[in-house]
């Protein structure tokens, strides 16, 4: 069933609803499958090996491979750090980001819906993720996106998939609730982040976390928070193991914000239970630009279930993180992912985390997400003659 997370009523499984009825407030969906962790066993590598806790129906799955990203132990950077970290990478999924985890979910279910058109607004990995899975089941997709606040990689992906783009002139915020409206309406169906069919797909982020670790659970979780959909669905997805008894031990569930666009950290600091909007949020990481986060009564709710911590960034040290841990691990990463790094660091150095914790890093996006931003954090090429002396002066001098 479909519940609300405020006033708990409940709503079908078949129902087109996006908040409560009774309240306003947002929804989850309820999954508690009795089964046994081995059904998993030598089943292939993708989120679909725990198709038993997605809500939708298995025979009619709208998929890309997603899931199975790499789990990378970075003992250099953790050594540095004074941790054990783990890095889990959502960019090797098939648009470049976690958002197609909860795409295919959501794809899924509009097609069991029904539905013919489906759309969202998007700081761009949204929209890139929404039009590819909405190509693969031949859907029409419709994004919205702030005008000019978009990385070049993503409008790239949205447009290419086949999405019908709108520039809005204005923010991500106003965007969605644009968006929401034509939703509201019945012109499309939105699978943005409050439709709660979407986080049931990112929740097998946290499934995939336990599985590696051998069914138990890290000492943290790190991760940016933008829309906040993915700290609670993250959350969600641990809850549902412990429940079913796979694990024992929950981690400690710890958002990292943008200083520019912090609403969440800022509701955290002040114990409350929601959030005042930024207006004018603004940072570098666009795919975290986000003052209004529709997911924040559930991102503040994980982070206090699990006593976990919320922290806030500039946008120097995200793009000093970014190039940490290129140049250490060898990951790339765009500069809304290197907020999980660049909060790790921060919370060691004030000492938050505590030396020795283990700790996973979420990193959302690929570096192609975002090339511009790259370019510019590097020096140019240095332009020299086909000429083997040159070339051995040049190594030298390294």
């Amino acid at each position: 069933m479909i519940k609300c997370i405020t006033c708990g009523a409940e709503y079908d499984l078949g129902e087109i609803i996006y908040t409560c009825k009774e309240c306003g407030s947002i929804l989850e969906v309820t999954c508690e499958p009795d089964v046994s962790k081995d059904v998993f066993n030598c089943r292939k590598s993708t989120m679909w090996k725990y198709k038993e806790f997605m809500p939708v129906d298995p025979a009619r799955i709208v998929t890309l491979e997603e899931g199975g990203t790499p789990f990378c132990k970075c003992d250099k950077l953790g050594e540095e750090l004074g941790v054990e970290l783990y890095v889990k990478v959502e960019g090797s999924n098939p648009t470049g980001s976690f958002k197609d985890r909860g795409m295919s979910v959501g794809i899924t279910k509009a097609m069991e819906l029904g539905v013919s058109t489906v759309g969202c607004a998007s700081t761009g990995n949204t929209s890139a993720s929404l039009a590819a899975y909405a190509a693969r089941a031949g859907l029409r997709c419709v994004v919205l996106l702030p005008s000019g606040k978009v990385a070049l990689g993503k409008l790239a992906q949205a447009m290419f998939h086949g999405a019908e783009v709108l520039s809005i002139r204005g923010n991500f915020d106003e965007a969605l609730e644009t968006v929401t409206a034509l939703a509201l309406e019945g012109k499309l169906y939105l699978l943005n982040s409050v439709n709660p069919f979407r986080l049931e797909g990112q929740k097998s982020i946290g499934f995939e976390i336990v599985d590696d670790l051998g069914w138990k659970s890290p000492d943290r979780i790190i991760l940016p928070v933008g829309n906040a959909g993915n700290i609670s669905a993250i959350w969600k997805g641990i809850n549902e193991f412990h429940r079913a008894g796979f694990m024992e031990d929950l981690p400690m569930m710890t958002g990292i914000q943008a200083e520019g666009a912090a609403p969440i950290v800022r509701a955290i600091r002040e114990n409350k239970k929601d959030i005042v909007p930024f207006e004018n949020p603004e940072t570098i990481a666009t795919a975290i630009r986000i003052g209004a986060p529709v997911s924040a009564l559930k991102a503040i709710r994980a982070i206090n279930e699990s006593g976990g911590f919320a922290e806030t960034v500039t946008d120097e040290e995200i793009l000093s993180a970014q190039k940490l841990l290129a140049r250490t691990e060898g990951i790339g990463v765009e500069p809304a992912s290197a907020a999980s790094i660049a909060g790790l660091k921060k919370l060691v150095e004030n000492g938050e985390v505590d030396k020795n914790e283990q700790v996973v890093c979420i990193v959302t996006g690929h570096l192609l997400k975002d090339p511009n931003t790259a370019i510019d954090a590097c020096v140019k090429p240095v332009e020299i003659d086909a000429d083997i002396n040159e070339l051995s002066r040049i190594l030298s001098q390294g």
